[in-house]
């Protein structure tokens, strides 16, 4: 693709304007350009001779055009997203060749090409169209979503991009409805749309993809501190989800208490449940004891508690969370980056591999308390272990620090640093130090 896909976002949207303009499709019309630099050094400690660090610096744009509804009973809109990235540097240390199958292998800022260079620039775009009638919409086409079964990943310089179908209500007050089907995916250093994957069937010679996620459920608010939640999740051929969530507030000793519950249940959906078709590659990663007729079927449960103490611009959090069965916990992951709606999706590693049981604890404090409004940092410390492994039980930590600022004032206001460090330490995965650098600004177009 070409950077031209920003221009072509813009010229859809436009389109849409003349052809369904109305007062309320323009008047409720939003346009913004988000700006962000990252700067992104990851080194693998493990590696000789460099071979495991990557060092990258580039620019991204993201244009977002969102317009409000026609008049009528019936009302129709159009959102358009564009997303363009320029490579500053690429440090010369990405040596990972194009797949086969692949025109370009995605890198961690950058798609690589195949002598295993960082592209000088990138860019995506997608168009989606949008009914509402009532308190009900549909939306078709590109999609963003941010739900306990799925949930887009935006950890780089450009945001990962679904596309596929949704419809949200909101009817009955308390109560949103969700539904919908997804069939691609955009990564977030990647121009190719791909089909949809899981951990242990995302790479290899036999890696598969399908076409179809489907996933329904609901948040109910059944008092204005306490909302309850159940979503459901199929990936064809691969797995059947279940969750159930509960999140309360509670005001305590001047601050608030949040609680932050949640369960997944994860079983094989069809050729997942067969040996012929994990043979064909529907597997998912984990652990089974040798000649295991069941190796590489989803089977897990996880659930996990977090709880948020504030008060004051004092933040302290505390949780625990236990993954069981035999597979690692189930979710989309094309293998280009990916997130999972778990209280250890961190900047490095997710905690959620078979039989990992995982504590954690952070603090957080807001400077504006002491005078130095849009500053403030963060620290988080994760500690698994019991994780299943053919040589006994292993474990893994890792610590994470984050500083913002935010200029409040003056020319530049809302001009924003930030500073992500974490190191991550595991029996099973690669030590790795990582730092991540981020300036950001918005500018408002409409």
């Amino acid at each position: 693709m070409k950077k031209t896909t920003l221009a072509l976002a813009v010229a859809a949207s436009t389109l849409g304007l003349s052809q369904v303009a109305s007062a309320d499709f323009i008047g409720d019309s939003k346009a913004t350009v988000d700006l962000r630099n990252l700067y992104f050094n990851s080194d693998n400690r493990e590696s000789q001779n460099y071979s495991g660090q990557t060092e990258e610096w580039g620019q991204g744009f993201i244009l977002n055009f969102q317009s409000g509804f026609t008049e009528g009973t019936v009302g129709f809109g159009v959102d358009a997203i564009g997303l363009l990235g320029l490579r500053l540097d690429s440090g010369g240390r990405n040596t990972t060749p194009a797949k086969a199958g692949q025109d370009r292998t995605p890198g961690q800022l950058f798609p690589l090409d195949t002598d295993g260079s960082a592209v000088s620039d990138y860019s995506k775009a997608g168009v989606t169209a949008k009914a509402r009638i009532s308190k009900t919409e549909l939306r078709l086409g590109t999609l963003q979503p941010k739900l306990p079964v799925v949930t887009f990943n935006d950890g780089r310089l450009l945001p990962q991009l679904f596309e596929g179908g949704q419809i949200t209500s909101s009817e009955i007050d308390g109560l949103t409805l969700t539904a919908g089907q997804l069939e691609h995916a955009k990564g977030r250093s990647s121009t190719d749309s791909r089909g949809l994957s899981i951990g242990g069937a995302n790479s290899g010679a036999t890696r598969q993809f399908v076409n179809t996620f489907y996933f329904a459920g609901g948040d109910y608010k059944i008092t204005k501190d306490l909302t309850a939640q159940y979503y459901y999740g199929n990936l064809e051929d691969f797995y059947k989800q279940h969750f159930l969530g509960l999140v309360h507030n509670y005001a305590l000793g001047g601050g608030n208490l949040k609680s932050d519950l949640r369960y997944f249940y994860s079983d094989a959906d069809g050729k997942n449940g067969s040996v012929a078709g994990r043979a064909e590659g529907f597997r998912s990663s984990g652990y089974w004891n040798p000649g295991d007729s069941k190796a590489g079927e989803v089977d897990n449960r996880t659930w996990s508690a977090l709880f948020t103490y504030s008060h004051s611009g004092h933040e302290l959090n505390a949780g625990y969370q236990q993954v069981s069965g035999n597979s690692a916990f189930p979710f989309l992951n094309q293998g280009d980056g990916a997130t999972a709606y778990l209280i250890t999706d961190r900047q490095i590693g997710k905690f959620a591999s078979a039989g990992e049981r995982t504590w954690l604890a952070g603090y957080g404090y807001d400077f504006g308390k002491l005078g130095v409004p849009g500053l403030k940092a963060s620290v988080t410390y994760l500690s698994g272990d019991h994780i299943d492994n053919a040589t006994g039980d292993k474990k893994e930590w890792e610590r994470d620090f984050r500083l913002d600022y935010v200029l409040q004032e003056g020319a530049l206001k809302g001009l924003g640093f930030s500073w992500r460090n974490a190191s991550l330490r595991s029996e099973v995965a690669n030590d790795t130090d990582e730092n991540r650098l981020y300036v950001t600004y918005s500018l408002p177009l409409l």
